[in-house]
């Protein structure tokens, strides 16, 4: 699978991550991921209501750099307590 990125680069692999917070600290961990936005395969930061605070949507060329880009970035992040990974299986526009 091949997914064309903002700025037409090409990516195989997309990603939404689901965040669970510490209570209270989710408007921060979204302010921090949005930073990161700008230089990682971060590509979108939602807050949600429900089960997760936040889905966190991330591109990367493969499957190691996208597990590394969750690992590294995503699961560092300070106040962030549990994660979940869901891959796109495929890209279609509305």
């Amino acid at each position: 699978m091949i997914i064309r990125g903002r700025e037409g680069c090409l990516f195989e692999m997309k990603a939404y991550v689901f965040l669970v917070t510490k209570a209270g600290t989710s408007e921060e961990v979204l302010k921090y991921l949005n930073k990161v936005a700008k230089v990682k395969g971060v590509t979108q930061v939602d807050s949600v209501y429900g089960r997760f605070d936040a889905i966190v949507t991330v591109e990367a060329p493969s499957m190691e750099s996208l597990g590394d880009l969750i690992y590294r970035v995503i699961e560092h992040v300070p106040n962030v307590i549990h994660t979940e990974t869901a891959l796109a299986l495929s890209h279609a526009k509305a």
